[in-house]
């Protein structure tokens, strides 16, 4: 349901800053902080998490959508 793409969400989110910290050490390059800056307009805040929930959404819909097919082509 919608708690578990929440989660996954959260997650992946997680796992894309730590892996661009570790990239970037000694780098010079500054994704790593703007990722984990929140910005000051709420509203700007609310539409990159629906753009982002969304977009992961439809990943896992197209996944799932692969996966039925797999299964019914096995059969």
């Amino acid at each position: 349901g919608a708690k578990f793409v929440h989660t996954v969400y959260r997650f992946a989110r997680y796992v894309m800053i730590e892996d661009l910290k570790k990239l970037s050490v000694g780098n010079c390059i500054p994704f790593a902080e703007a990722v984990t800056l929140t910005p000051e307009n709420r509203y700007i805040v609310k539409a990159r998490r629906r753009v982002g929930y969304n977009k992961l959404l439809q990943i896992l819909q197209k996944q799932d959508i692969i996966i039925q097919e797999y299964g019914k082509r096995a059969q």
